[in-house]
């Protein structure tokens, strides 16, 4: 993976964390949610303050996520809302964060200027030990305080000064005025810089979940439905009237869903996209996948090194190579139009998300389907890029791992906009200006660290 780390493919984009004082913040709120600490100065976090370096050290890299279900966190600063966020259990869960964080922008910033802000993505479930227990999660609450209790005190000291305005006889109080006075010094001055963090309640509609093998639960839709990537019996799911449950190998029940919600349309058919660029490419990216188990030498391939290559193992091309073969001579205006039924390997392949709130869901599924589009597969679900990544040959690993330095990470924005169409939210956020050397900016874990 070190050769993911040294592009700025994995564990980018983390917050550094350097230095006694600010790993002494983070311990502070550490050991208020978990009561754990850790012995380290120097090390990267997530959006959610996670740290794969403490995750190491803890031999617990769920240690801020108890049982995968309620996400708690720590911020140190208002700049790791431009973070990822790592070892995500629900897609919804970094969306939140992010929309927590510019809600409350100007009062977070104050708050940790002085302290941690340490909270909690709450719901009414407390674990997930069965698959129905996943639609019990409706409303995510987020609670967050700074370690010491700045907020709470806040919100004590309005109701006592609401008491003090309401009261006509207050002023002889001396307790009411004495407790006011205790808790303005740690506070400050309520009335003029008020401490409040709002926009707390989210609703959680559509989502997908690492849990129970993997799933995509479409409730606000039309015709909801359950889409399991596991084959595991997972039992009677409240999926909601007329909704369905539907597995992975059942390809032409996913197709429907998606039509009948109209959720995808086809890349051929896409405004303002270059179909025959894209279906070249992940074209190019199954060659280059059965060229790699042939061992083949992929060391600065090019386009015309990759036809030689298709040509060479033409017998091993897969069903999917030959259906995109078709679509790209009729895109390109040589060839019959060919009918791709959703029985036919390339079928997903063929298809992106419509503009539309769920859009990156939506990508995230198709790339599910379509797992030879490396590409995609990486922009759109990167836990699981990365799980077979791992047991790629190491041609492979070399030859996407360039491709993605050189052609996407170069133009992030401008890559997903061509592939997906413009949106209101992207699914990452872009990195700082790539550095000129590596061994300066990669922490332990390789994370780059920010440039000004």
């Amino acid at each position: 993976m070190m050769r993911l780390i040294e592009k700025g493919l994995m564990y980018g984009n983390l917050f550094h964390v350097n230095g006694q004082a600010m790993a002494d913040r983070y311990n502070r709120a550490l050991k208020h949610l978990t009561g754990k600490e850790t012995a380290l100065t120097d090390f990267h976090v997530d959006i959610s303050g996670y740290a794969p370096e403490v995750g190491e050290e803890l031999g617990d890299h769920l240690y801020l996520n108890p049982k995968g279900c309620n996400r708690q966190f720590i911020l140190l600063s208002i700049e790791q809302k431009t973070a990822p966020l790592l070892e995500a259990k629900f897609s919804t869960s970094r969306g939140i964060l992010r929309q927590f964080i510019d809600a409350n922008e100007a009062q977070l910033f104050a708050l940790t200027a002085r302290d941690a802000v340490a909270g909690e993505l709450v719901n009414s479930v407390y674990s997930v030990t069965k698959p129905a227990h996943l639609f019990d999660i409706r409303k995510i609450r987020v609670e967050a305080d700074t370690t010491s209790g700045v907020v709470a005190d806040a919100g004590k000291l309005d109701g006592m000064i609401a008491e003090f305005r309401a009261r006509d006889d207050a002023w002889w109080d001396d307790v009411l005025i004495a407790d006011m006075i205790k808790l303005a010094h740690k506070t400050g001055d309520v009335t003029r810089v008020p401490i409040k963090l709002g926009h707390a309640d989210y609703e959680q509609e559509n989502f997908w979940t690492s849990h129970f093998g993997g799933l995509y639960a479409f409730r606000d839709v039309e015709k909801p439905a359950v889409i399991s990537m596991s084959e595991d019996d997972l039992g009677n799911l409240p999926v909601g009237k007329g909704g369905a449950a539907i597995g992975a190998s059942e390809r032409t029940k996913i197709a429907k869903f998606l039509d009948d919600n109209e959720l995808v349309e086809p890349i051929v058919k896409a405004r303002g996209v270059d179909a025959v660029a894209i279906l070249r490419q992940k074209l190019d990216f199954i060659v280059v996948d059965v060229a790699a188990t042939m061992e083949a030498d992929l060391s600065q391939v090019r386009r015309t090194d990759l036809r030689s290559l298709a040509r060479r193992y033409s017998d091993l091309l897969p069903p999917e190579f030959h259906t995109l073969g078709k679509l790209l001579r009729w895109a390109e205006g040589g060839g019959a139009w060919p009918r791709i039924s959703s029985n036919d390997p390339a079928y997903f392949y063929t298809l992106r998300a419509k503009p539309h709130k769920d859009r990156d869901l939506v990508n995230m599924l198709l790339s599910e389907l379509s797992l030879l589009d490396v590409r995609q597969l990486f922009i759109c679900h990167k836990e699981l890029f990365y799980a077979r990544y791992r047991s790629w040959p190491d041609q492979k690993k070399a030859f996407v791992a360039d491709f993605l330095a050189r052609e996407y990470q170069v133009d992030k924005a401008g890559a997903r906009e061509a592939l997906f169409g413009s949106g209101d939210a992207p699914m990452e956020e872009p990195l700082q200006s790539a550095p000129r050397d590596v061994v300066e900016v990669v922490g332990p874990w390789g994370a780059v660290r920010r440039t000004r």
